[in-house]
């Protein structure tokens, strides 16, 4: 093999490994999947059916839906927020909620439950909100 070509294709192989480990870092998770929200729509993509009751989510914690992507809080009686379950940091999925903060397992992110910020790093970037709407005893999608 000349010079050229073995450093061509060793360029190539580094850049390939190099790609592999980016995708393994910022996009699975401690469960072994993607990182990623499958979505709970139907065929048109609209949200179906209640996320959770509200009876199911502790005044000053939380419940993690992993298989919805989301995790539901209750900052305060009858307040109730969501925010994505993937961790900013690299995409981990939280898992648990515990004295006021959502808690990723991965690198031990903390996030506030009233708004999704911050409390500890190695993440510097809070949880995204997403819309819910309470009905009676149900949580949906808003």
């Amino acid at each position: 093999m000349s010079g050229v070509a073995r450093r061509t294709v060793v360029a190539a192989g580094g850049a390939g490994l190099a790609s592999a480990a980016l995708a393994a870092c910022g996009g699975s998770n401690a469960e072994g999947g993607t990182g990623t929200s499958t979505g709970t729509g139907g065929a048109d993509g609209a949200p179906q059916g209640p996320l959770a009751k509200t009876g199911d989510i502790p005044v000053g914690g939380g419940k993690v839906l992993a298989d919805k992507g989301v995790v539901i809080t209750q900052p305060k009686a009858g307040e109730y927020k969501a925010f994505s379950s993937k961790c900013t940091h690299a995409g981990c999925a939280v898992r648990e909620v515990k004295d006021g903060v959502i808690i990723c397992p991965c690198h031990q992110s903390r996030f506030d439950i009233s708004d999704g910020s911050v409390t500890s790093g190695p993440a510097t970037a809070p949880l995204p909100p997403e819309p819910i709407e309470v009905k009676g005893e149900e949580i949906s999608f808003g």
